[in-house]
């Protein structure tokens, strides 16, 4: 009989479910384990209407916003994400609420005591979206957003077969190239596999070479393709970063299909501007914290940076900024971060380190690599500081009024519990 009390318990016990990398690819990314475990729990992710939302940038504030607008309807929904920037029961959410402590835990030894009847060991991921989908069901709830974890097609995820289930893409590109694929077209397959048998698939234009896939993919499945419009709502959203307002455009895109074929409530004008305002931890997320302007983003791949930087750009510009950042190890990381669009906004690096076991165990580039990258593009205001809670309290002491913590949520582990527990 499991007695888990605290979130820390439930750390502790998921600690055990964790997949080492070079077992990953070989063992853990397949779906067997994961329908068997879902047929055995009775297939709960099939019975309520879900949105699944795929993609490489954006896949969170999609799901939040998607989750947002259906509550703001009246509806009871469920939300799943990962990885989670703060605590583990922000992956079980029902209406944007992540299950307090209590009933996580009370619920997860439930959980676990089924598990053990049905003796299938599943991985960390693969066991909290099982029980994310098994705890909407106890819930009750009427409509479940569910983010992808890595992919699509093999994800964990992957194990919904409504035909209703609605598919929100957002914008692709190179990421996970060691397991999803080295080029667009490899990773687009990839996210495009969560698409099944007539489900309505709803993205924003994208390249051509990506259109094409998910057409095919559409055509094979017998679905139908909805292209968002960009120019929708432009006065409602310019409050929001750049990148988030494509987000939250697609959002509203999945919004208004829902309320078409499910007769939902229209949302007027002044709801859909409170609703631009959801809140999404670690995603251009603002704090005044000891008379210092924080920004955090866990941008951690070349698209994001970007985004984050143009819309930092757009937002405070010719104001100086003291960056934090630490990147997740890749034997690629120089190709697979835009360390340049952080570079060109910042006018000091503190490069730092991190450790983590949320899915996969992740670890940080050595800082020092890191700082030779930079100094080989020509940037050398830079300060290595190799733990994250010392590199925090040296970031508090520079002089630059904007602060930016960036490269990983892996890193937001480390250093939001500093800020909130004084918040």
């Amino acid at each position: 009989m499991y007695r888990l009390r605290t979130l820390e318990d439930v750390n502790e016990l998921l600690s055990r479910h964790v997949t080492q990398p070079s077992q990953f690819v070989k063992d853990a990314y397949k779906l067997d384990r994961m329908r068997s475990l879902m047929a055995a729990l009775g297939n709960p992710q099939d019975f309520y209407k879900c949105i699944h939302v795929a993609g490489t940038s954006g896949k969170t504030s999609t799901s939040y916003y998607i989750a947002a607008m259906l509550k703001a309807a009246g509806k009871k929904v469920g939300l799943t994400v990962s990885p989670h920037v703060d605590d583990v029961n922000e992956r079980v959410q029902i209406n944007l609420k992540p299950l307090p402590e209590n009933k996580f835990c009370s619920e997860l030894n439930i959980f676990m005591g089924l598990l053990e009847k049905i003796d299938i060991k599943p991985t960390y991921f693969e066991l909290l979206v099982a029980f994310a989908f098994w705890q909407f069901k106890r819930a009750g709830v009427e409509y479940a957003v569910i983010e992808v974890g890595l992919g699509g097609l093999l994800d964990g995820t992957n194990v919904i077969t409504r035909s209703d289930k609605v598919c929100a893409i957002t914008d692709i590109d190179l990421d996970h190239t060691e397991v999803l694929g080295n080029t667009i077209a490899e990773i687009t397959v990839q996210k495009a596999g969560i698409i099944q048998q007539s489900n309505r698939v709803i993205m924003h234009k994208q390249p051509d070479e990506v259109m094409k896939i998910v057409n095919e993919k559409v055509v094979e499945q017998s679905g139908e393709l909805t292209v968002a419009e960009e120019a929708s709502l432009d006065n409602t959203t310019t409050a929001l970063p750049f990148y988030q307002q494509r987000n939250f455009k697609l959002a509203l895109a999945v919004y208004k299909y829902l309320q078409v074929r499910d007769n939902l409530k229209h949302l007027d004008d002044s709801v859909v501007q409170q609703l631009a305002k959801t809140y999404i931890p670690a995603r251009m997320e603002i704090v005044e914290y000891e008379g210092k302007t924080i920004i955090m983003d866990g941008a951690h791949n070349a698209q994001k940076m970007q985004a984050l930087a143009e819309s930092l750009k757009a937002k405070y510009s010719g104001q100086k900024i003291a960056t934090l950042l630490a990147v997740v190890e890749s034997p690629d990381f120089t190709a697979r971060t835009d360390l340049g669009a952080i570079i060109d906004l910042s006018d000091h690096i503190i490069l730092t380190s991190f450790g983590g076991k949320q899915d996969l165990p992740k670890v940080s580039v050595d800082p020092e690599r890191v700082s030779e990258h930079c100094r080989q593009m020509g940037f050398k205001n830079l300060t290595v500081v190799k733990s994250p809670e010392v590199a925090f309290s040296e970031l508090l002491k520079r002089s630059e009024p904007l602060l930016l913590i960036t490269g990983s949520f892996y890193l937001m582990n480390h250093v939001r519990p500093l800020i909130r527990s004084d918040v």
